[in-house]
C-alpha cells in the first residue's frame, strides 16, 4: 500500500461532517440505455434532456466549491451512461477506500475507470469483493456500518466486509424489492437524525434505526422524488431538492440549513445529490 500524502489522503467516518473533497462525474453522455431500475420505467419514454441535466450537475459543483468542497471530476465515458453518480462505484470507511462490485452489466467499466484514476492519484484502495456491492447501500455512522441488503449487495459481499472489519459493527438491512439502494430510503444527516421511507424495511430493520436515531419519515410522493438522498456538506446544512418543499420546511423547523437545487432532470434515471457524488474526505473531528 502506497504511503498517503495530504494531497491523497481519505477520510471519512460519518454521513455528515463538513465535506472536503469529492469525486464527480459529468452526465455528458447520461441517457436511459437498458433500464436497471423503476425511476428509469417511469421516464424511459421522455429518457434525459442531457443539455438540462449538464447544467443542473453545473450549478450543482458551483455550489460545492461555494461552500469550499475541492470538487474532482472524473473523465465522462460515451458508452457509460449512468458514470453521474459516482456513489455507487466505490465507498470511503474512516481511511479505506472500497472499490464496489457492481450488479449491472452497463456499470462494470465505471470502476476500471476509477481504478485507473486512484493509481495515478496515488491512492491505495481494496477490491475483495467476489459477489455485488454498490456503495448506495453503505452509510457509515461511526464504527457502524449500515447496509442495505438490495438487489445490488448481496449476503455474501456484507459478509465479506465484515471479515474486512473486524472492529466494526456491520448492521445489514433487508429492502423491499423495488428499492434500489439503501440511500433512496435512509440517509444519516446527523449524530441523532435520520431520514427514512419506513415502507421499504422489515419491522426489525425499522426497530433498529428507530433504537439508534430521530427518524423523520418522508412520504410516498417524496421517497419517489428522493427526498432522502439529500447531500451533507458540514453539520446541520443539507443539498435537497426544491420539489420536496414539505420535507425542506420540516427540516428548516429542526434546525437544519437548507440549500435547495433543482435537480430533477438528472433523478429521471434514479439517483440525487448523494448518489452523484464519492466522498473522498471529510472533516475527522467526530469520534
Amino acid at each position: 500500500m502506497k504511503e498517503c500524502t495530504l494531497s491523497n489522503r481519505i477520510h471519512c467516518r460519518t454521513e455528515y461532517s463538513a465535506l472536503k473533497k469529492v469525486l464527480v462525474a459529468k452526465p455528458s453522455f447520461m441517457k436511459i440505455s437498458t433500464v436497471i431500475n423503476e425511476t428509469q420505467k417511469h421516464y424511459e419514454d421522455v429518457n434525459i434532456d442531457i443539455p438540462r441535466a449538464l447544467d443542473q450537475h453545473e450549478t450543482f459543483v458551483h455550489v460545492l466549491k461555494e461552500h469550499g468542497v475541492e470538487v474532482v471530476e472524473l473523465s465522462a465515458h460515451p458508452e457509460l451512461h449512468e458514470q453521474v453518480f459516482t456513489r455507487d462505484i466505490a465507498f470511503v470507511i474512516h481511511d479505506q477506500l472500497f472499490v464496489a462490485s457492481m450488479n449491472e452489466e452497463v456499470r462494470l467499466e465505471e470502476t476500471s475507470l476509477l481504478k485507473e484514476w486512484l493509481y495515478e492519484n496515488s491512492i491505495p484502495f481494496q477490491e475483495p469483493f467476489l459477489s455485488s456491492i454498490e456503495g448506495g447501500d453503505v452509510l457509515i455512522d461511526g464504527k457502524t456500518i449500515w447496509i442495505g441488503k438490495s438487489g445490488r449487495t448481496s449476503s455474501e459481499s456484507i459478509e465479506t466486509l465484515r471479515e474486512q472489519l473486524p472492529s466494526y459493527t456491520i448492521e445489514p438491512l433487508d429492502l423491499e424489492d423495488d428499492i434500489l439502494h439503501l440511500d433512496c430510503v435512509f440517509n444519516i444527516i446527523s449524530d441523532h437524525t435520520a431520514l427514512v421511507y419506513p415502507p421499504s424495511f422489515t419491522d426489525s430493520g425499522l426497530d433498529k434505526l428507530q433504537s439508534r436515531f430521530n427518524l423523520i419519515p418522508v412520504t410516498r410522493e417524496e421517497q419517489f422524488h428522493m427526498g432522502p438522498n439529500v447531500l451533507s456538506i458540514d453539520e446541520g446544512k443539507l443539498i435537497t431538492l426544491p420539489q420536496n418543499q414539505r420535507l425542506n420546511d420540516e427540516l428548516h423547523s429542526k434546525g437544519f440549513q437548507i440549500i435547495p437545487i433543482d435537480f430533477s432532470e438528472i433523478i429521471k434515471s434514479g439517483g440525487s445529490f448523494r448518489c452523484c457524488t464519492l466522498p473522498l474526505l471529510r472533516s475527522s473531528d467526530h469520534k
